[in-house]
């Protein structure tokens, strides 16, 4: 059976009819950009999440690169994240002309780990970015802790999270910015690039939306240096329609981790696969379903020649990218970020999965490492 890493079309196929009537209804009304269609999905959003305030943008990297702009990150100044992750975590810094500052992941989580952050705080600190990777929250308590005893601010990198929650409280409102990312292969995906800030804090929301648009609160006025990073009515008006499934959506996905782990066990993998671990103060919504796997690279070979979706975020450590060589960190330096680049594996999680398809995927893992006799 072909199972591959995600299927898009298994999701439009049941609310084509609704999708596509808002997006024509758009393309009536002739609104393209921002206007009534961003401000309800905005509205919609903060009441999902449980905040003040959303203000929609471009995409997930611009929210990122803009909350950093409203906090005032400088020329000079240092953000502290994690090197397991996405690239824009750190692009969005560097673009401000400031310094990524690295911090080591947990083993269990992915995410990154609190105990590690009061070491790498410096006097130029100006933020803290934890993300809440492959859709499971980082331990904001203790980020926050640390970061309120030192006065620095905290952004969620929430992009692969929107649903997720810690201690009930839903990603996106932990932090002073949320930053969400409507990306296609998300959870809540739209139909392009898209993005989304959350905030309670009414100033922040209204330095955001100027920001967005090229700093400006009125035609040709400037109070700020902004970018032209804005939501358009079409990919609101189907996130919109989509918002309405999210919840069942993250629930069959949680269910279908849930079937892979347990099919694990019974296949008697669990010496090599290790499934996700699930924080108990965490609602997780598995953006991915990412294990650490036992000669993991000759298992994707395997997997490939059998037609079993796969792939591997994230295969070079953000501190040992090329354009990062400048800072100065070498091989070692962050050793289970480096060794998660080695051991990591996603595999299909998309709600639409059958139980058929979860099998066949767990079944030919097993074949491969019952074939070749592996040791450890």
């Amino acid at each position: 059976m072909k199972v591959p890493f995600l299927d898009l079309k298994a999701q439009f196929t049941p609310i084509r009819t609704e999708v596509m009537a808002a997006i024509g209804a758009v393309c009536e009304e002739q609104g393209f950009i921002l206007g009534q269609r961003v401000a309800g999905l905005e509205k919609a959003l903060a009441e999902f999440i449980g905040c003040s305030y959303s203000v929609g943008v471009a995409s997930g990297s611009d929210a990122l690169l803009l909350s950093l702009m409203a906090i005032g990150v400088k020329p000079g100044d240092e953000v502290i994240t994690a090197p397991f992750t996405f690239f824009a975590t750190a692009g969005s810094v560097s673009r401000l002309h400031a310094t990524p500052v690295f911090v080591d992941i947990k083993p269990d989580t992915f995410n990154i780990d609190p105990g590690q952050l009061e070491e790498k705080i410096s006097s130029r600190t100006k933020a803290i970015v934890p993300v809440h990777l492959f859709g499971q929250c980082a331990e904001m308590e203790k980020i926050t802790e640390v970061a309120n005893q030192r006065g620095i601010k905290v952004v969620e990198d929430a992009c692969q999270a929107i649903g997720a929650a810690r201690h009930g409280v839903k990603a996106g409102a932990l932090g002073h910015t949320g930053c969400i990312s409507f990306f296609p292969t998300k959870n809540l995906g739209g139909v392009g690039d898209g993005g989304l800030i959350t905030t309670s804090d009414e100033g922040l929301r209204d330095l955001l939306l100027a920001l967005r648009v090229h700093g400006s609160r009125s035609d040709y006025h400037h109070d700020h240096i902004g970018i032209n990073s804005r939501l358009d009515a079409i990919q609101a008006t189907v996130l919109h329609v989509k918002l309405g499934f999210l919840n069942q959506w993250n629930q069959q996905r949680r269910e279908n981790a849930g079937r892979y782990t347990q099919l694990f066990e019974e296949a008697g993998l669990l010496d090599r696969v290790t499934p996700p671990w699930i924080d108990p103060a965490n609602l997780h919504v598995f953006n991915q379903y990412t294990i650490r796997a036992h000669k993991r690279d000759q298992l994707m070979t395997h997997l490939r020649d059998h037609d079993i979706g796969h792939k591997v975020y994230y295969p070079v450590p953000l501190h040992l990218q090329e354009c990062y060589q400048p800072l100065g960190y070498q091989k070692g330096d962050f050793p289970v970020a480096e060794r998660m680049a080695q051991e990591a594996l996603s595999l299909p999680i998309y709600p639409e999965l059958t139980d058929a398809h979860l099998t066949c995927v767990v079944d030919t893992i097993r074949d491969f490492y019952t074939s070749h006799s592996l040791v450890s």
